[in-house]
């Protein structure tokens, strides 16, 4: 899975380039890339784990 999320990444950010540099823009081949871009940069951020989350967890059960 974590293979895929960087796959969706690279695809995307490829897409969104390709996309951005004909004269004649397509604007829904522009967005798909772009969606695909932070799908796998939202995946990617869910499975970093917070830096503060076993401190804020503790404050709010004392």
């Amino acid at each position: 899975m974590k293979y895929i999320n960087y796959l969706c990444i690279i695809i995307g950010a490829f897409v969104a380039m390709y996309a951005k540099t004909g004269t004649a823009q397509n604007q829904y081949v522009l967005i798909a890339g772009i969606a695909l871009l932070m799908v796998g940069v939202y995946n990617v951020a869910k499975t970093i784990p917070s830096k503060n989350g076993d401190e804020t967890d503790e404050e709010h059960r004392n």
